[in-house]
């Protein structure tokens, strides 16, 4: 129990360093991320997702920015949207489709018979 309560103190810890840095410096992006990424280990779905809205503001041609928003609306089951930005980090370049098939943060994209039919379409054959 000890370890888990250190854990999450050193997350909270993490949460407002980034949050403080991010009162000064708005546009730091790697403190974006981080944070983003630090809302979703937390629970905190709307906040990451409204971190992932900024980053594409700031970043919109990263295919990685595209991606975590995609995994943003998926944990908020917005499973929609979340193709939509799946695609769209595809379309700018995200290749890392073994990932993609199996990452936690799409699980309510996977009982899902578009995001299967994207994910075939996404097979090597249809492609070339």
């Amino acid at each position: 129990m000890a370890k888990a309560s250190r854990s999450r103190e050193l997350l909270e810890f993490e949460i407002a360093f980034y949050e403080q840095l991010l009162e000064t410096h708005p546009e730091f992006l790697d403190a974006l991320m981080a944070l983003g990424e630090a809302y979703t280990r937390r629970g905190l779905h709307e906040k990451g997702l409204a971190v992932d809205q900024k980053l594409i503001r700031l970043k919109g041609r990263d295919p990685i920015v595209w991606y975590n928003l995609a995994c943003s609306l998926s944990l908020l089951k917005r499973c929609d949207d979340a193709l939509e930005a799946l695609r769209r980090a595809i379309e700018l370049g995200y290749d890392d489709f073994d990932f993609l098939g199996r990452d936690p943060d799409l699980s309510s994209l996977r009982g899902s018979p578009q995001f299967r039919r994207f994910l075939d379409s996404l097979s090597p054959s249809k492609s070339s």
